[in-house]
């Protein structure tokens, strides 16, 4: 029996590690996605960052009534000269089956400060593609509750 342990615990090493190398390519990949993604709408360069977007993707803005299918998105986005946000930290997770992965990542934009966007990618044959962009502004939570209130309050003027 100990003859056979050896063997079997270097199989399952193997394994691990060709999974954990697997995992640690799609997330680089994913990055280079997100990366790019950002880089474009830095540029103005719409063609590419939407080539990022899957062709049922969604962007959610950071106004409670932005949900942008894609092809509205576009047509916004085709009068702007482009918007940058960079990239501070970023967190990338795997489904079990590899083929969609959720993200957070923390941005810094000269115009808002602090951001933070989230999403899914879904793996298509054509590579990784953003599904769904949720950029949002962080409330630090001391400052929360006059936020929160000031926003009441435009709601209601609506």
């Amino acid at each position: 029996m100990k003859k056979y342990l050896a063997p079997c615990l270097m199989i399952m090493l193997v394994a691990t590690n060709g999974e954990a190398t697997a995992q640690q390519s799609e997330i680089a990949a994913i990055n280079r996605v997100l990366d790019g993604y950002h880089a474009a709408a830095a540029e103005g360069d719409w063609d590419t960052y939407f080539a990022f977007m899957s062709d049922d993707g969604v962007f959610l803005g950071t106004d409670a009534g932005e949900r942008w299918q894609k092809r509205e998105f576009q047509d916004y986005a085709s009068v702007s000269n482009g918007w940058i946000y960079t990239p501070e930290t970023r967190n990338v997770n795997l489904t079990p089956d590899g083929n969609s992965a959720w993200f957070d990542e923390i941005l810094l934009s000269a115009s808002y400060g602090t951001a933070r966007g989230t999403g899914v990618l879904i793996k298509t044959s054509a590579g990784w593609k953003i599904s769904q962009y949720h950029l949002t502004l962080p409330i630090p939570n001391e400052l929360a509750r006059k936020m929160t209130d000031e926003i009441k309050a435009y709601e209601a003027q609506q």
